[in-house]
């Protein structure tokens, strides 16, 4: 590796070590999970509902910084759940209502017209900012499968989240203001993955070849057992195959040659699109799947295909002018992190926000040899080898089989969210006092 390689790889682990959720910021969020749970369990609309959370932390994809996705799935006894949109609406509304009157949260948005609804809220613990959603399953298992998929190489996680502060740095990671969402941009580390030489990761039909959007119906304990059993045969098949060529890129190369890969997006939105599904550049004009969709093709955002929800595009809140602007930070970041005579000043420059910059020590020497465990706390493991665990709650009418949702394996102290189910396994069990 040449100096500036070095130095390079030395400044992401850095900034790694900055970003990574340290013991506390986990005890923080089931903190938030819980008390959310007492204030949904007050609330005659929603009983027997659990409390679930989603996204970059179920994924184990999340910052110090980062926001939690929760989505409160009403009971239907065994089966999936699904609430029409003006029900979420308005279980919503009454929702944010019980929250004033508790107390221990501010800064509410109800935002009811969104394709699904969501409220948005700041939980007094650590100012922890919530998407509050209902019946969102799908999103659940969206996060499972990138936990999963995390297991394959550790350096996909340390990738999304260097990608996700350097998006940030340069104002493209907000759907709000037509640029990428974070999902969009963790699609984009997967089919980095998938199409470098050698391929880290496997087209993700590989793994599983269905669409969890289609396949979560009926029993939800049937449902979901189907989709983690499935995963997680081939998930073991893909690393125990004999003869795979092994990628050894450095983390820095991986970056670097991921800033390459995507620094012309813009003048390829319009013929080829990103499909993590079959692991590579499909054209837009020959995949059958995105032609009902080119309204929202064509004129202007990337297409992203959600390999677990075909054919929706992630990308689809990406403007035209904002596309320019994305594709320029892709070109500018890799020119300057491939000039010559680089500090770690001029590194850390284009990488990561003035905030994450102040708390990166300067001009420390490089050792190859200091322990760096970015990748995953000691107490987090993720267990896919057991279909998610189901529970009787309740008594009398309301009794019903609740999920435990089997995504995190944990130690946390004080996470009363968490109960031991055995010396190998502990899962988050949503649960209601009524």
């Amino acid at each position: 590796m040449n100096p500036n390689g070095v130095l390079l790889e030395h400044t992401l682990k850095e900034i790694l070590a900055v970003l990574q959720p340290e013991s506390n910021d986990w005890v923080a969020r089931f903190q938030v999970i819980e008390e959310l749970r007492r204030v949904v369990d007050s609330l005659e609309s929603m009983r027997g509902a659990t409390v679930e959370p989603f996204g970059s932390f179920v994924s184990n994809l999340f910052t110090r910084s980062g926001d939690l996705d929760i989505s409160i799935e009403l009971a239907n006894g065994s089966f999936i759940s699904s609430s029409g949109k003006k029900h979420k609406q308005k279980l919503l509304r009454a929702l944010m209502e019980a929250m004033r009157q508790r107390g221990g949260w501010n800064k509410y948005q109800c935002i009811p017209n969104a394709r699904v609804p969501i409220l948005k809220v700041q939980s007094n613990i650590q100012n922890i900012s919530c998407d509050i959603s209902v019946d969102n399953l799908q999103a659940q298992m969206k996060s499972k499968m990138l936990l999963w998929i995390t297991e394959i190489d550790t350096r996909f996680r340390d990738m999304v989240l260097l990608v996700k502060e350097w998006a940030k740095a340069h104002n493209i990671n907000n759907s709000k203001t037509g640029t990428f969402n974070s999902y969009s941009l963790s699609l984009l580390v997967v089919f980095h993955f998938q199409t470098c030489v050698p391929a880290i990761f496997p087209p993700l039909k590989d793994i599983y070849p269905g669409n969890i959007a289609d396949d979560l119906q009926g029993l939800r304990a049937n449902a979901e057992r189907q989709i983690s059993e499935t995963c997680a045969a081939n998930i073991a098949r893909f690393r125990s195959q004999r003869g795979r060529a092994v990628n050894h890129s450095s983390l820095s190369d991986l970056f670097i040659s991921f800033l390459s890969k995507f620094s012309n997006i813009n003048s390829r939105a319009s013929e080829l699109g990103i499909c993590p599904f079959t692991g590579q550049w499909e054209y837009i004009s020959s995949n059958t799947r995105w032609l009902p969709q080119t309204h929202a093709i064509f004129v202007t955002p990337p297409q992203i295909e959600d390999p677990f929800g075909q054919p929706e595009n992630s990308a689809r809140a990406v403007n035209a002018s904002q596309l320019t602007k994305i594709s320029e930070a892709f070109q500018s970041t890799y020119r300057r992190l491939v000039s010559r005579n680089q500090n770690q000043n001029d590194f850390l420059a284009p990488l990561v926000r003035q905030q994450t910059s102040q708390l990166i020590p300067r001009n420390q020497r490089y050792n190859p040899h200091s322990v760096y465990q970015p990748t995953r706390p000691q107490w987090l493991t993720a267990d896919f080898s057991h279909p998610p665990q189901y529970a009787r709650h309740g008594s009398g009418r309301h009794q019903q089989t609740r999920p435990q949702v089997a995504y995190l394996t944990t130690r946390v102290p004080n996470a009363r969210a968490y109960q031991v189910q055995n010396q190998q396994q502990q899962l988050w069990r949503p649960r209601s006092r009524r």
